[in-house]
């Protein structure tokens, strides 16, 4: 009787034995039959297969060019509650009518929010939309009907009609007016005085007309891609996200099992396990290290085969991405030893009752 319970005891640890484990022939089982192909497997890190990802990276990574790029950039267009300052030569009462001492936008002649404005001798005038250069014709022919040959210039005394929404993770999120010189992306990331600390320069959205666009400042500040750098119009929004998401999840039999946060995106597998503090020297099963990517029907299951040192060459090599599960799995003889541990207790308890009962037998 007492084997008999020993015996029961142990198959009924066997089958709970703790810890995760990695099934293979399951996950491939599952990912055939969610994309039906025949083709599905777990794949071996090699180098070959290193340069294969790095290939599919390329292509995988289109980034959004900026449509304006390639175009010369546009004169300035006038508009509502922009202040202008018209210089008539000759007449300061037209030039500064309120007085030398008091700043150009002070004496300026603001545009209204119908777009129009006003200007002695001429009265009422549409400027929204025309330029700088229009908007001195204009004048110069209404003006001549009262003033012999007059000679005027136009110039804007204060920015105020057209903008650019700045926010997200940056260090000032604020709103930067757009003058006549070109402004970018670039630009109003030093108007927002930088990044912080928790932004992702590589997930950046630039909403316009309804349409939000995808942007990687990253590959524009690192790897000069131009093409990032957009040329900003009134009403965009830019929003600056954060690096949040930007983990790595290190499992199984390693010293820390965390939640890594990656650095501007980029992190190896070699990284990740050091990091936690490497390998449980007791308990990890340095053949079977697994890369983890994707949805649970389908995901890309990457192994990697330490058992030998300088297979941690290739770990060096392979980059994780955001959302990536690192898991190390445990060797058999600690799965032994771990359900020998939990077992033993209740064994040792139900030997001590059979031994119990059984003394208890004969006295009686």
């Amino acid at each position: 009787m007492r084997i008999g319970l020993a015996v029961y005891a142990l198959a009924a640890g066997c089958a709970l034995a703790p810890g995760m484990r990695m099934d293979e022939d399951a996950a491939v089982a599952r990912g055939r039959a969610n994309t039906k192909d025949g083709n599905y497997h777990v794949e071996l890190i090699t180098p070959a297969l290193l340069t294969k990802l790095a290939e599919q990276g390329t292509r995988e990574s289109p980034r959004l060019r900026d449509p304006d790029g390639d175009a010369p950039p546009r004169a300035y267009t006038v508009a509502p509650y922009d202040v202008l300052q018209v210089t008539v030569w000759d007449h300061p009462e037209l030039t500064a009518p309120t007085g030398q001492f008091r700043s150009p936008e002070e004496n300026g002649n603001p545009v209204n929010a119908d777009g129009t404005v006003y200007y002695p001798y001429v009265g009422v005038v549409k400027v929204a939309g025309l330029t700088l250069g229009e908007i001195r014709t204009l004048l110069t022919q209404r003006l001549a009907t009262v003033i012999a040959k007059p000679q005027l210039d136009v110039r804007i005394a204060a920015y105020r009609g057209k903008k650019v929404q700045i926010t997200g993770e940056v260090l000032a999120p604020s709103t930067m007016p757009l003058t006549d010189v070109p402004a970018r992306v670039q630009d109003a990331m030093a108007f927002a005085k930088g990044f912080t600390p928790d932004a992702d320069p590589a997930n950046v959205t630039l909403t316009r007309g309804g349409k939000t666009y995808q942007l990687d400042l990253l590959a524009l500040y690192e790897g000069g891609d131009l093409s990032q750098n957009w040329l900003l119009k009134d009403g965009d929004v830019i929003n600056v996200g954060d690096r949040n998401r930007n983990r790595v999840f290190v499992m199984g039999e390693v010293r820390l099992q965390q939640a890594k946060q990656m650095v501007k995106r980029r992190m190896t597998l070699a990284e990740a396990i050091g990091d936690s503090g490497g390998f449980d020297p007791i308990a990890a099963n340095a053949g079977k290290i697994y890369v983890i990517r994707g949805d649970y029907d389908a995901p890309n299951i990457f192994h990697l085969d330490a058992s030998s040192p300088d297979a941690l060459l290739l770990a060096t090599a392979f980059q994780l991405k955001p959302r990536d599960v690192v898991f190390v799995s445990t060797y058999r003889l600690a799965q032994w030893n771990r359900v020998m541990s939990q077992i033993l207790p209740t064994v040792q308890i139900l030997y001590d009752a059979a031994i119990a009962a059984d003394v208890a037998a004969r006295r009686f």
